[in-house]
């Protein structure tokens, strides 16, 4: 078993993995990336992240055709639609990006190793697989960035077929008429409503009373609207104490603490994601991890080993492939005492149910909690040209500013393009702008961008 060294090991190609190498390499680094057989790219680019959001597009085009939006009068129903083809696309999008990662790797020299890693001492990885002889890699500094996999539960079993996790959801044979979604996590919420615009009956179960607590409550009220709308069911506050089959019916089943009974075609069990660090021998390496396999780090993201950092969904919240990015490359930044500049508070959220929402800066109750005085502005899409001729009209764009300064404080959207124009308000942001720029800057017209302007007129209108 040779023994390679070098300046950076990185466990994990996905995007803090990835960032990390490559900001390591730009410095002249001796760098290495391992990752899993057939796996470079991480679980964002196979069965994450790069899947989900392809097959989102997907769904969104589809629904668009059969809609027979004022085009044609010819429309296909929505129950015709091939699952088969849904995953042609996605697996088309997965082999481009892997080849893409691939090639930005070689390109900056990065070494690359498939297999599993597994830490025989503080400095030293190991690598076994299946496809080539084992090596061991020494690094001066080391980067967790292992991601995760879907959460299980002994008491519920994905079989593969009538109960499934997410990474399984590529491989149904067909479109299910009712599903149940247990979990109402942004995985859950997600797949959920994929499957809603496609026309499955769906009930969505969590034992929370609420969902997705850190966005805006009147942002997350018209999500699910919206999704009622669109035929969802919410069972909150609901407890799953069971799941089984019904043979003789062919159907999943979920009994609930409340003595509820709720039964389906497919069950998509989505409470939460394991990270991987429970399978890298971390003991060895003087780390220990907690029952959902996460690492703790401090501001600099290293963990009480200080020459090993972690990065990525395998530190937990918020386990975005944007801030995993910034993530991998601060650390490599803080390791060769490279100067960074860091603004975790201004992190843009995307959240990519049907309709997306997206956020950045503070909501209307931290904003409360804290006694800051505030107004708001709000911009519905249906006032919008674009919106129109993009077939939303029920979006909104929600600006959150200090009465008396006029100081940006919150950016929130819901609706078609929310993750792109959120940028907007993320840079004026950054440099503590006014709304008053807003009302003042000359936006194209038609744009979804002109609802700044629409919302900052709304806004200082009440002052």
């Amino acid at each position: 078993m040779g023994l390679s060294e070098f300046d950076l090991v990185v466990i994990g190609s996905g995007p803090s993995g990835q960032k990390s190498a490559v900001a390591a390499a730009k410095l002249g680094k001796r760098v290495a990336v391992v990752d899993r057989n057939q796996m470079i790219g991480g679980v964002c680019v196979h069965t994450g992240t790069i899947p989900s959001k392809t097959l989102r597009e997907a769904i969104l085009h589809l629904k668009a055709f059969t809609e027979a939006v004022p085009y044609s009068n010819n429309g296909q129903d929505k129950t015709d639609v091939s699952v088969q083809g849904l995953a042609f696309r996605v697996q088309s999008i997965i082999s481009r990006e892997t080849t893409v990662i691939q090639a930005q790797l070689k390109r900056n020299r990065i070494a690359v190793f498939e297999g599993a890693a597994r830490f025989a001492d503080p400095h030293t990885v190991q690598v076994e697989s299946l496809i080539q002889q084992p090596v061991t890699l020494r690094g001066e500094h080391i980067v967790i960035a292992c991601g995760t996999r879907p959460a299980h539960t002994p008491e519920i079993v994905c079989d593969g077929k009538r109960v499934i996790d997410t990474d399984q959801l590529p491989g149904m044979n067909g479109l299910p008429r009712e599903a149940i979604v247990v979990g109402a996590g942004v995985v859950g919420i997600e797949y959920a409503s994929f499957l809603a615009t496609l026309g499955t009956e769906v009930t969505l179960i969590d034992q929370r009373p609420g969902i997705l607590d850190f966005v805006d409550r009147e942002i997350i009220e018209a999500l699910c609207y919206h999704l009622r709308q669109a035929g969802m069911t919410f069972r909150l506050g609901e407890k799953v104490t069971r799941v089984g089959i019904d043979e003789q019916r062919d159907r999943v089943f979920a009994e609930l603490e409340s003595g509820k009974r709720v039964a389906a075609e497919m069950l998509l069990y989505a409470v939460g994601r394991q990270a991987n660090g429970d399978q890298l021998n971390l003991e060895a390496a003087g780390l220990q991890a907690d029952s959902r396999g996460r690492l703790s780090v401090n501001q600099s993201l290293q963990t009480s080993v200080p020459h090993i950092y972690a990065v990525g969904d395998v530190i937990g919240f918020p386990a975005l492939a944007s801030t995993s990015m910034e993530q991998g490359r601060l650390a490599s930044c803080h390791m060769f005492g490279v100067p960074f500049a860091h603004m975790p508070e201004l992190f843009p959220y995307g959240i990519y149910t049907i309709p997306e929402i997206s956020m950045v800066g503070q909501t209307e109750e931290q904003l409360t909690a804290k006694k800051v005085p505030y107004e708001v502005g709000i911009a519905k899409y249906a006032e919008l040209a674009k919106s129109m001729m993009l077939g939303d009209k029920n979006g909104m764009l929600k600006l959150l500013f200090e009465r008396n300064t006029h100081e940006l404080l919150g950016v929130h959207a819901i609706g078609e393009r929310a993750t792109e124009i959120i940028h907007i308000g993320q840079a004026v942001l950054s440099y503590g702008g006014k709304v008053d720029y807003f009302r003042d800057a000359v936006f194209n017209y038609p744009t979804l961008a002109e609802a700044y302007k629409v919302a900052a007129l709304d806004g200082l209108n009440k002052l």
